[in-house]
């Protein structure tokens, strides 16, 4: 494609002299501003990648992907309808939970916490649940005992075998008013699934517990929590269960549920990709006012190769060449830093914590107790793909005004 001649000058054009130092510093500034880009595009990418699969490992690791309910009331003849369900061939399970909010009291302190009562088959079932025990007896998941996150008990002090006291919104009636309906529950277990939103306001209780202490019938929960085999298919999975469901109840999944946590990252990824790709952008107009001086400076030599026979095609691929050249180097080198940063940017924030005594991830604001970074090479590929066709464009027109240079006006002026 390119012969030795055109090759060796293009390589002789990328190399520094005196005579074309600000050339060359412009080079080096293009060089550096897609390496740059490309390196901070890949790195953002897998972090958005990451967080949003730690963000829906940990959401549907705790929750179901769709919930069976009953607008306005508890889910009757759950029995019934789980059973009707988990014969779809998308539906792998259906759990009964009864779920309401509660008033935790100790020592004086109060905390509003989501109460959620379910089996201890399915409790035990829950592999994030049980992955993420690290105090308690696993099984000890019956009677009035209750399950609380690690960032809870830390607020509170609280260890095993400490009780507690969790007051329900909906008291019972008297002739003296409305008393409140508080009971006492023992702490089995505490949980660290990872995730702050859990860990510091969620509480499990077994089912019969919970049905009790809302005053919900036996043969009634809040609603059945749905698993299915392919999340992919969800949509007609949805209406398969909506179409055998009784009057009256209906389904939601997972994405109505965390509508507002998929919208964020979705336009926060796509907003970071357009403001990332601008660094890209700005470094190929670099390479164009690089080109555009150096054809300036190189008028005289061109004019003079034009005369001894080189046509215009090889001065078009000799720029081409050289101009390519900063970008493709610069992408190559970016992606190279970018994947390297991202696979172990937990260990670099780390390091960075303890050499500034900073904390630079913080699990409050993040709902992550670790910097994730996911890696998906199809974007990394997009990524450089890009970088490499905006070098490629930004060598067109400088290329092409030195192709297109006259060689009388070029020695005459030169």
């Amino acid at each position: 494609m390119f012969s030795p001649f055109e090759k060796m000058l293009a390589w002789r054009y990328l190399r520094a002299r005196k005579a074309e130092g600000f050339v060359s510093v412009i080079a080096a500034f293009s060089f550096t501003g897609i390496m740059l880009g490309v390196a901070t595009l890949i790195i953002v990418m897998s972090v958005m990648n990451g967080f949003r699969m730690e963000l829906f490992d940990r959401i549907m690791g705790l929750n179901g992907h769709m919930n069976i309910y009953s607008a306005g009331q508890p889910l009757s003849n759950y029995k019934t309808i789980a059973e009707d369900v988990e014969q779809l061939d998308g539906v792998v399970s259906a759990t009964p939970l009864v779920e309401g909010q509660a008033l935790l009291t100790i020592n004086g302190m109060a905390s509003g916490v989501i109460v959620r009562g379910l089996n201890k088959d399915d409790y035990l079932n829950k592999t994030i649940l049980r992955d993420g025990n690290i105090a308690g007896d696993l099984y000890d998941f019956e009677g009035y005992s209750v399950v609380v996150g690690a960032k809870l008990a830390e607020k509170f002090g609280l260890h095993i075998g400490d009780e507690i006291s969790l007051t329900a919104p909906k008291g019972k009636a008297s002739p003296f008013g409305t008393i409140p309906r508080s009971r006492k529950f023992r702490i089995a277990q505490i949980f660290d699934v990872g995730m702050f939103e859990y860990d510091s306001g969620f509480v499990f209780i077994p089912l019969e517990s919970a049905q009790k202490f809302y005053s919900i019938n036996e043969n009634n929960v809040t609603y059945l929590e749905l698993l299915t085999t392919n999340l992919n298919n969800l949509d007609k999975t949805k209406q398969e269960v909506r179409d055998i469901l009784p009057p009256g109840n209906d389904v939601y999944d997972w994405r109505d549920a965390n509508s507002s946590f998929v919208n964020a990252l979705k336009v926060e990824r796509n907003v970071m990709f357009l403001i990332l790709t601008l660094i890209i952008l700005v470094a190929a107009f670099n390479i164009i006012s690089s080109m555009i001086m150096l054809v300036k400076d190189k008028s005289a030599d061109i004019a003079i190769m034009r005369t001894m026979g080189a046509s215009q095609k090889s001065m078009l691929k000799i720029f081409i060449l050289t101009g390519a050249s900063i970008g493709f180097a610069g992408t190559a080198v970016g992606g190279l830093i970018g994947t390297l940063f991202a696979v172990n940017i937990e260990s670099i924030r780390q390091w960075l914590q303890g050499l500034t005594g900073t904390e630079l991830f913080s699990d409050e604001i993040y709902f992550l107790s670790e910097l994730p970074a996911v890696v998906e090479w199809n974007e990394v590929f997009v990524v450089i793909g890009m970088a490499m066709i905006l070098s490629i464009l930004a060598t067109l027109y400088p290329a092409w005004r030195a192709a297109r240079l006259n060689p009388v006006e070029a020695l005459r002026y030169g």
